[in-house]
């Protein structure tokens, strides 16, 4: 069906390193975070930048993460979140899409992102060519994030196929 616009969701949980190099440190929503400990991953374990990138393959239909940048393909190891997020919003645009916009929710108990929501904003909106807002809360305690494990993400993207004018952005 054309004419309608499309949302995809994307998750992405990281623990955090157990055995960081010397002077590692956090990326998360396009930013790096100096004193905070390191995610371990494939790539530099920006779970917001992750979950954003699935939210759109998801939206458009061609895939997901795991499929597109999986940790068996050494081109994207230490690859930076952003561009996983670059990458994922250039194939949805090459099978077709407009990107509307994407919404991510951090989860987790560190750090703070009030103070550099604006700049992570700014970042990851750069990265996927379309508004990206940014979000967090805490789970009160609550599982491997409220224990302080890790760090998780939850995204939505809205999509539409490009020439359907339902979407006005970019």
């Amino acid at each position: 069906m054309t004419g309608l616009p499309r949302t995809g969701i994307g998750v992405d949980v990281h623990g955090y390193d157990p055995d960081p190099a010397p002077g590692a440190c956090l990326h998360l929503a396009g930013l790096t975070w100096p004193g905070q400990p390191p995610l371990a991953g494939h790539s530099d374990a920006d779970v917001v930048a992750h979950a954003a990138a699935d939210a759109l393959l998801s939206a458009a239909g061609i895939g997901d993460l795991g499929s597109t940048f999986g940790t068996a393909d050494p081109a994207w190891a230490g690859a930076a979140g952003t561009a996983l997020l670059a990458e994922a919003a250039r194939r949805v645009v090459a099978a077709g899409f407009v990107i509307g916009n994407v919404a991510v929710q951090v989860i987790g108990n560190a750090p703070r992102l009030a103070p550099r929501r604006g700049e992570a904003e700014q970042v990851l909106s750069a990265a996927a060519g379309a508004p990206v807002s940014v979000s967090a809360t805490t789970t009160d305690g609550l599982g491997l994030t409220g224990r302080g494990e890790g760090v998780a993400a939850i995204a939505t993207a809205l999509v539409v196929r490009a020439g359907d004018g339902q979407v006005g952005v970019h």
